[in-house]
């Protein structure tokens, strides 16, 4: 269980590669799968892999208390922007009207954006547990599998979803993070438990790559406001490439 790789794989090296390439490979077959399958048929399947998420991430919990953080000394608490597709999957088939149509645009946005620069830049994923790296990349292609059902939902659709419902939803989850960042933070200092969900902590300079640079150049603040603009930009660039309709040239 708590097996470890002789040597951990790096960014762009020959496993982080291949991974990348069977993403790609399994998203196109997935895509060609799903087109043409039911709304309804969509809907489990979007409603089953959440839960599945969900008792993966039970499990995840139960593996870092028990060999990564045995003492205690910190968490990863779920609360991740990758994080909220596990819970939106899992609630959509049980809404209707707006509210499903904002969790499926989240997802087909927002999520998909999510998976992707985790995917590619996946920088904590890549750690030395067996088990804890599998589950990580596997869990954001279950994230990609998601946002092809979502897509396949909205895409087909006489009248688009807007996306204002979905930047909402992101709006609130940020919100959330930030306040779990200055709730933690006011408790614990810098002393573990360390929270940074969203990496939108007031406290200290992102890692993420580009963003750090900016964070140190420019203050905290305004590198928390551009990285949460160019994650809304993006989202919204998948949207409109993605969800929309495209109108039928024969009507």
């Amino acid at each position: 269980m708590d097996k470890t790789f002789a040597v951990i794989p790096t960014q762009f090296g020959a496993v982080h590669l291949a991974i990348l390439a069977a993403v790609v490979l399994l998203s196109a077959v997935l895509a060609l799968l799903l087109r043409k399958q039911t709304e309804d048929r969509l809907m489990k399947l979007i409603g089953i892999l959440g839960a599945l998420m969900i008792l993966a991430e039970i499990g995840k919990q139960w593996f870092v208390r028990r060999y990564v953080y045995p003492n205690g000394a910190t968490w990863f608490f779920p609360w991740q922007l990758c994080s909220i597709a596990m819970y939106a999957s899992f609630l959509v088939p049980f809404l209707r009207g707006k509210a499903r149509d904002a969790l499926l645009t989240f997802l087909g946005s927002f999520s998909l954006l999510a998976a992707v620069i985790a995917l590619l830049v996946p920088g904590d994923m890549l750690r030395p547990q067996i088990a804890l790296f599998c589950h990580s990349f596997t869990y954001h292609f279950v994230m990609v599998a998601e946002s092809i059902a979502a897509v396949c939902i909205l895409s087909r659709r006489e009248k688009r979803a807007p996306f204002l419902p979905a930047l909402i939803v992101f709006l609130v989850t940020a919100a959330i993070s930030e306040v779990v960042n200055v709730v933690c933070h006011t408790f614990f200092g810098d002393r573990p438990p360390v929270a940074n969900m969203f990496n939108i902590t007031p406290y200290h300079p992102t890692t993420q790559p580009i963003f750090h640079q900016i964070a140190v150049s420019l203050g905290i603040l305004p590198e928390i406001i551009l990285y949460l603009g160019m994650i809304v930009l993006g989202s919204w660039g998948l949207y409109r490439l993605l969800c929309v309709p495209r109108e039928n040239p024969l009507r």
